[in-house]
């Protein structure tokens, strides 16, 4: 979600930033005063007889013939209400704003782990750097057996209560029981939960000499900082072009997008504008202290970019900065402001659109009320062939419009590349989708780093346990595996999807020892849309040109 009331560059934002706490302040008071009241029979409560719904609630509250859990009641109705608005705007109960509030804010307190509830061990797979539970000894594939003197091995028991069990307060304690390796007595810790930082910046590395490579997967308070640092380690290996990968990438903050588009343009750059009924037009422009304003840059998309994905997409191609590669983007251009109510619940009601330099709505067309057809939008566009085929999109139907040097681009939902690249299904088969979809692949890659990890660990970088793996019977051995969780083994199915099964299974693996960015390089191999972004920037043709 897009956080309107968070942008240092906004022009006017200071003129409008009072109306937007007024207007939060005074929505809460009014559902905190409901709330407060909903204890007693009162007439007398704040807003009763001012609209129907107060009305409904103080009649059904006091005439109702059984005692309604009022407060259950007003919980199940406001979702109601949202999903009468547009797709994006959405209630957030209390319990449920400290776990949606924590990918944004880009931290929680917890040990700082990383766990896998293999068979009934809770299963350490990566302890954080710097982290609580690294400052307290822990080690990756140590099996916690007791947490406060309560034992959790030989029984089922859901990651969500294990979480619960494991974060909490800051400075607060927990006791951990651990088995490592086969030593048959547990060893005890005592991690002092601290904060964990929730990463936004998968990966970055030289994806090739000279073209320095940053996975994105939302924008966080954290994200810019993160990206910054990105940025000067690349450029400290000698990167002098950038691909940065926003496929996957959901959105998240605005001014993180902004923040990171004028890293690259140039000043007095259009990136963004928002508009809406009780918000005049709002324009944003870079400042002109980016420090990768001279190099080539190419941006990857597909049909899971959206929101402040497609601000970054959008201002770079409008200003004919660099390339877009890959497949039309989501279509979010709607702009959510949080109103925190008094009892910790919150509402992220769409306020704004966005709208990008050369005048594109992002936004894909919706109809109040009718979130379901909205949702079924991805499906229908690959039912329809998009992913497949660029051909399959009609633009004579979208409004046209013209970039800094006049290159046509289109409006009507999401941002069209200028370079399509089809899906990749090179190695799909079923039985491919059967070893993805049951989980059998990632659990297989799991347990043969458990049961080989002095080995692993003991290879000196990435590369040479990737060499190490490739003269490993690994395919024949997972097969195996999969064939006792209920996959049967079909050869000719297994031939076609062989070399990507495999690839597979290194990348995680070596994630399990190393890092990320060590899996992406890995994982990332044969994608031909990376590919595609790495042939245009040797070429020397990432600089956008109009065409005769």
């Amino acid at each position: 979600m897009e956080e309107l009331n968070q942008q240092p560059q906004r022009g006017r934002l200071s003129i409008w930033l009072p109306v937007i706490i007024a207007c939060s302040i005074s929505v809460g008071i009014f559902v905190g005063n409901y709330y407060k009241g909903l204890g007693g029979a009162s007439s007398q409560r704040p807003g009763y007889g001012n609209n129907k719904i107060n009305a409904v609630l103080d009649i059904i509250d006091k005439k109702y013939v059984d005692t309604v859990d009022m407060h259950r009641l007003v919980e199940a109705t406001i979702p109601h209400i949202f999903n009468e608005l547009d797709p994006h705007s959405l209630y957030i109960s209390a319990e449920d704003a400290a776990a949606v509030n924590e990918e944004l804010e880009g931290s929680f307190s917890g040990i700082g782990v990383t766990f896998n509830m293999q068979t009934d061990t809770i299963l350490v797979i990566s302890v954080i750097k710097g982290g609580p539970s690294e400052k307290a000894g822990l080690l990756p594939f140590d099996r916690i057996i007791t947490i406060n003197d309560s034992v959790f091995a030989g029984r089922q028991v859901k990651d969500t209560e294990i979480m619960k069990l494991l974060r909490g307060a800051k400075n607060s304690t927990v006791k951990l029981g651990v088995k490592r390796g086969n030593d048959p007595d547990l060893i005890y810790f005592d991690v002092t939960r601290g904060d964990v930082p929730v990463h936004s910046i998968d990966a970055y590395y030289e994806v090739s000499p000279g073209i320095g490579y940053i996975k994105t997967s939302k924008f966080a308070r954290n994200t810019y900082r993160e990206f910054l640092m990105a940025i000067a380690t690349l450029k400290n290996q000698q990167c002098e072009a950038f691909i940065i990968d926003m496929r996957g990438n959901s959105g998240g903050l605005m001014d993180a997008a902004i923040n990171m588009v004028n890293e690259f343009l140039p000043g007095n750059r259009l990136i963004v504008y928002t508009e809406g009924k009780a918000f005049p037009r709002e324009d944003i422009y870079s400042n002109g202290t980016g420090t990768c304003q001279d190099v080539p840059l190419i941006v990857l998309t597909d049909e899971s970019s959206a929101s402040a994905s497609e601000i970054f997409a959008g201002a770079i191609q409008d200003n004919d900065w660099g390339l877009i590669i890959g497949r039309r983007t989501f279509g979010k251009g709607l702009v959510q402001t949080p109103i925190e109510l008094n009892d910790k619940s919150q509402l992220r009601l769409t306020i704004a659109r966005y709208y990008t330099p050369s005048g594109r709505s992002i936004q894909k067309e919706y109809e109040l009320g009718k979130n379901e057809e909205y949702e079924m939008d991805l499906y229908n566009r690959y039912m329809h062939g998009e992913f497949f085929s660029e051909d399959s999109i009609r633009f004579d139907d979208l409004p046209v419009y013209e970039t800094s040097i006049g290159r046509t681009v289109y409006g009507g939902g999401g941002i069209m590349p200028d370079i399509f690249i089809s899906r990749d299904t090179t190695g799909y088969t079923s039985y491919f989708a059967s070893v993805i979809n049951s989980g059998v692949l990632y659990r297989y890659s799991v347990e043969y780093s458990d049961q080989n990890y002095k080995k692993l660990a003991a290879m000196e970088n990435a590369e040479e346990l990737q060499k190490y793996l490739e003269k490993q019977p690994i395919l024949n051995d997972f097969t195996n595996y999969a064939a006792t969780k209920g996959i049967k083994k079909r050869m000719s199915l297994i031939e076609i999807s062989g070399k990507l099964i495999e690839r597979q299974l290194h990348a995680y693996i070596i994630r399990n020892i190393f890092d990320e960015n060590a899996f992406f390089k890995v994982f990332q191999q044969d994608d031909p849309v990376l590919l595609k972004a790495v042939e245009v920037i040797q070429e020397g043709k990432s600089n956008p040109v109009l065409s005769n």
